[in-house]
């Protein structure tokens, strides 16, 4: 379901069980727990995220987190039905940025770990939030994972 890279941080077991408890979730809900597809994570520094955005987006500024799906909203129905093994697409997180908005909004580092990994997951399935209608939609998706695992805000 996921293959979780620490790019120029430590190997950390809790961020991994959080990582995979979260989707496992989002699998089950969006009913992809039967198909082949997974998802890389990549967690990392500030400064490394930086340089992803600049290269990939050209962007030259930090974020917290980024994903890069493999396959547009209209092509998604194909790869679920497929039987190879595909990457859904990629996500990469910013670890001090996921303690500093724990730190900012009052919550848990669980929480804001995985309200991020939910995030970037429906970014993947092709969900955006620039429109306020698909934000709306996208917003309530991921409450409902985060409240399936009864992860919600302090």
């Amino acid at each position: 379901m996921c293959e979780i890279e620490f790019l120029n941080i430590e190997k950390n077991n809790e961020y991994e069980a959080i990582i995979k408890n979260v989707l496992k979730e989002c699998f089950l809900e969006e009913k992809l727990d039967k198909t082949n597809l997974y998802i890389e994570i990549t967690l990392t520094t500030p400064e490394d995220i930086k340089k992803i955005n600049k290269e990939f987006r050209n962007i030259d500024k930090e974020t917290d987190v980024l994903s890069f799906p493999m396959f547009e909203k209209d092509e998604l129905s194909k790869a679920v039905k497929s039987k190879s093994k595909d990457a859904l697409g990629s996500i990469v997180i910013s670890i001090k940025r996921v303690y500093e908005q724990a730190e900012e909004y009052g919550h848990s580092f669980e929480r804001e770990l995985s309200y991020m990994v939910v995030h970037g997951f429906y970014h993947l399935m092709g969900y955006d939030h620039i429109v306020e209608a698909e934000k709306r939609q996208m917003r309530k998706k991921e409450e409902v994972i985060l409240n399936n695992l009864n992860i919600v805000r302090n």
